[in-house]
């Protein structure tokens, strides 16, 4: 039986009444708590952020819990726990009765970004209880409870196997990375008297960038620290180079082959392609801890001075394009976007929120309640 099929007869003629989420689950603020009273344990304590804050040694919700961040850049956020966790700035949905928790979580992930929409308040962004109380979660069959939770616990199990495949897949590409920056840091690993070593200023030209405000909408890619920022129609430097950041996210070193503009808090390198290969250069600048490099007081920066001064071994050129075949094929497999693993963890996601919002996709009461 195909899988629309399946659908078709699972849902087929399922009658849908629609509740509020305030009815059918308990939305609970969280307990306010800072670092310095946080006792270090294991308990994860959940805040404003997407990630854990930091770690507790108590706990205040315990088993199947949805957790919607309360404040911050990332107000809204949705998350699933079925560990003891401690939560801070952040509320929980606690499904009862009549809709299963993973249910109700499911049907909240196709709202995620309503959720990110409902955040208010002048400077630090906001979402609240009363925010996503009134949001309206179909409830199957209600005249018969018990088929209502076996359809839920059908649609659950059918997700929960697309989640588990993409967690596997994701688990194998951390491990694959892992792998890779094992053999890129090997690859690239070169005694003193084995190779020449010469200082990064005597193989290629640190160059600033310059503001692109004033320049007409284009296709060439405008480079700032974080990535790319806009598209222009002049560029800059149109050979292969590797950009280094200024200031930022310095630890954001892109390899760029055609035609590019960067702003003034990335600098790109004028390479001497008679000694080193701009491929081998990037991928072995990849392996330097800028961190340690860093001269800002508050805002991360590198300063040229200090970039020129980084030592690069200078294998032949043989062997530098050697190495670069090996390292391209790893990162293609780990990074990869059109190839690899990650293009198949993003066709797998994919595939999930179809299916998910087909069996969540149910025919909508005259008004939802807009809070």
């Amino acid at each position: 039986m195909s899988n629309m099929s399946y659908m078709e007869k699972l849902l087929g003629g399922v009658e849908v009444e629609w509740k509020t989420l305030g009815e059918v689950a308990e939305i609970k603020r969280g307990t306010s708590i800072t670092k310095k009273n946080v006792t270090r344990g294991e308990i994860p304590v959940i805040a404003g952020g997407r990630t854990p804050a930091y770690f507790h040694n108590v706990s205040n919700r315990t088993g199947q819990t949805i957790v919607i961040a309360g404040s911050g850049a990332y107000a809204g956020f949705l998350t699933w726990w079925e560990q003891p966790i401690f939560v801070s700035d952040a509320f929980t949905v606690k499904a009862q009765g009549e809709v299963l928790p993973k249910y109700c979580y499911y049907w909240l992930q196709g709202k995620q970004q309503q959720l990110h929409e409902m955040q208010s308040g002048g400077g630090v962004p906001h979402v609240y209880p009363r925010n996503v109380a009134p949001l309206q979660i179909p409830i199957l069959c209600p005249e018969n409870p018990k088929k209502s939770l076996e359809i839920q616990a059908e649609i659950v199990r059918v997700l929960d196997t697309f989640t588990e495949l993409t967690t596997e897949l994701t688990t194998e590409l951390n491990a694959r990375k892992k792998q890779y920056n094992y053999y890129r840091d090997k690859l690239l690993s070169f005694e003193e008297g084995e190779v020449e070593w010469k200082m990064l200023g005597d193989i290629a030209n640190i160059k600033n960038g310059k503001d692109w405000k004033s320049l007409g909408t284009g296709d060439i890619p405008v480079y700032g620290s974080g990535g790319i920022m806009q598209y222009v129609d002049k560029f800059a430097y149109d050979k292969p180079t590797v950009l280094i950041p200024r200031k930022g996210s310095i630890t954001n070193i892109f390899y760029v082959d055609l035609p590019f503009w960067n702003v003034d808090t990335i600098y790109y390198t004028e390479i001497d392609t008679n000694q080193i290969i701009p491929k081998f250069f990037y991928y072995f600048m990849k392996t330097i801890d800028m961190m340690q490099l860093d001269t800002g007081s508050g805002r991360p920066s590198l300063t040229q001075a200090i970039l020129n001064q980084i030592k690069v071994p200078l294998p032949a050129l043989t062997e530098q394009a050697r190495i670069v075949v090996i390292l391209d094929k790893f990162d293609a497999l780990t990074n990869s976007i059109t190839e690899g693993l990650p293009r198949e963890i993003e066709l797998r996601q994919k595939q999930y929120e179809y299916y998910r919002d087909l069996l969540l996709s149910f025919p909508k009461p005259d008004a939802e309640v807009v809070a």
